[in-house]
């Protein structure tokens, strides 16, 4: 009986911590059909928020991409991950082929960004592009994306390309391929699972920051979608919760699809 009351009382606290958690969550998908202008009080349904998003010149500008928040943030995300996927793949093969006070070096500075709270670096970014007289742009922000982003592809790259056999690459260099060959044509295929999770945490990270964005688009205009929903939190728009639940159903989409993947390679490998 203990036992049983043991388990009612664990049962009790998780479904209060799920509500905790995904209560705030579950409204704004849900007020995000309200009729009214008001994101407390119900007064019928409607896709008119919807409608009221994708027509909203400041979030999505059709004429002029370049002034539209949603495209600017797809846009630096798409440049940023493509360039910090290149740069932290190359870094990490060349980590494989230096010497280990090199490579641990490297490895240990790699990880400052990574560790360090956001608004450290977004406020070291700042100073930077300052002492650099370059003026917060559009420009700094997309810098900035790539700077904390290729960090994290080289840490989930590094390891694949550590596991290798150090022998493949002189084998297809005694085939007659040449480094560029070789590196397109067999090192490049057997780390490409590596290579895109690292493209993937390289996008959410971009797609998704706020304090590094916030500090180094300055007063310039230039705004992502993190930047447009704080600047609006004293006043928020009924489209925000719209806006919110699309984002979340496509997170959640992508965790899902993630999740039966990885179930599929499991039951395959078994």
């Amino acid at each position: 009986m203990k036992k049983k009351h043991s388990n009612l009382s664990r049962y009790i606290f998780l479904i209060l911590v799920m509500i905790f958690i995904y209560a705030p969550i579950i409204s704004i998908a849900v007020f995000s059909f309200n009729e009214a202008n008001s994101l407390t009080r119900w007064s019928g349904f409607t896709f008119q928020r919807y409608i009221e998003l994708f027509t909203d010149r400041e979030l999505f500008n059709y004429t002029n991409p370049r002034e539209s928040i949603v495209f600017m943030t797809i846009w630096i995300a798409v440049i940023s991950t493509f360039i910090s996927t290149i740069l932290g793949t190359l870094a990490a093969i060349a980590l494989t082929q230096s010497r280990k006070i090199i490579r641990d070096l490297t490895l240990s500075v790699n990880n400052i960004p990574i560790v360090s709270p956001e608004i450290i670096t977004g406020v070291s970014l700042l100073v930077l592009f300052g002492a650099l007289q370059i003026a917060p742009s559009y420009n700094t922000m997309l810098l900035a994306h790539i700077a904390f982003s290729t960090p994290y592809v080289l840490i989930t790259v590094y390891p694949k390309v550590k596991s290798l056999d150090p022998n493949i690459a002189d084998a297809a260099y005694d085939l007659g391929a040449s480094p560029l060959k070789a590196l397109f044509k067999v090192i490049l295929p057997q780390i490409k699972v590596a290579i895109i999770a690292g493209a993937a945490l390289a996008f959410t990270m971009s797609f998704d920051d706020f304090i590094i964005s916030y500090f180094v688009a300055g007063s310039s205009g230039d705004k992502n979608i993190s930047i447009y929903l704080y600047t609006n939190r004293l006043s928020p728009k009924p489209i925000i919760n719209a806006l919110s639940t699309i984002i979340l159903v496509i997170i959640g989409g992508k965790i899902t699809y993630d999740y039966f993947k990885s179930g599929n390679k499991m039951e395959e490998t078994e």
